[in-house]
């Protein structure tokens, strides 16, 4: 995915969270592109990600769906408020509550949010391994999987848990190719041995 930024006033500290909220509900996003606020004060227009990204994707929606908690629904385009911070992330996947969805005004709050997935491309990695990591830290998602295609280490995946003061208290990484596990409540077992490294995009 490619990014462009577009500031909705000066650069400033006193930049109001509300007002860019504001402007981010109202803007008309084309058709599989995605607007977030990842930084104070301005809004992140995404592009639409490349096949393989889809494709990893597809492969944690398979595995999710039937795993995720009675009256709950899994979705690709849920806008998760950290409203502390004024940041407003759209994760590829997540798993909320239906009564919260049926009910509530997008964005929904984060802390309604049971897991996040984001999977990272090449363009953004860096947001979804640091900005979007304390995001979710600081919006209380107890569970945070990160399918890192780009990691310089090697490709893999990362399980944050336990949310608190701003960060993970605990994270588990494996390589592509081994399973992770997700906790109560999902107890699912995610097989990664078919997703395509980075280098193969």
């Amino acid at each position: 995915m490619s990014l462009a930024v577009m500031e909705t006033s000066p650069r400033s500290a006193a930049t109001d969270p509300e007002d860019v909220l504001r402007a981010w509900q109202e803007l008309d996003v084309p058709d599989g592109w995605r607007a977030e606020i990842i930084d104070p004060g301005k809004i992140s227009l995404l592009s639409p990600p490349s096949n393989p990204h889809n494709f990893i994707v597809e492969l944690l929606q398979e595995a999710l769906f039937p795993a995720r908690p009675a009256g709950t629904g899994l979705y690709q385009t849920v806008g998760l408020w950290i409203a502390s911070i004024g940041r407003l992330f759209i994760p590829d996947l997540t798993v909320v509550p239906r009564s919260v969805i049926r009910t509530t005004k997008a964005p929904t709050a984060a802390e309604h949010a049971l897991v996040v997935v984001e999977v990272t491309s090449r363009d953004n990695a860096d947001d979804d391994r640091v900005k979007k990591l304390a995001g979710y830290a600081r919006g209380m998602v107890p569970l945070y999987l990160l399918v890192d295609a780009w990691d310089p280490s090697g490709p893999s995946v990362t399980l944050y848990e336990n949310p608190r003061s701003g960060g993970y208290d605990l994270a588990h990484r494996v390589p592509f190719g081994r399973p992770i596990t997700l906790p109560a409540p999902f107890d699912v077992e995610i097989d990664t041995t078919e997703f395509p490294p980075g280098a193969d995009w």
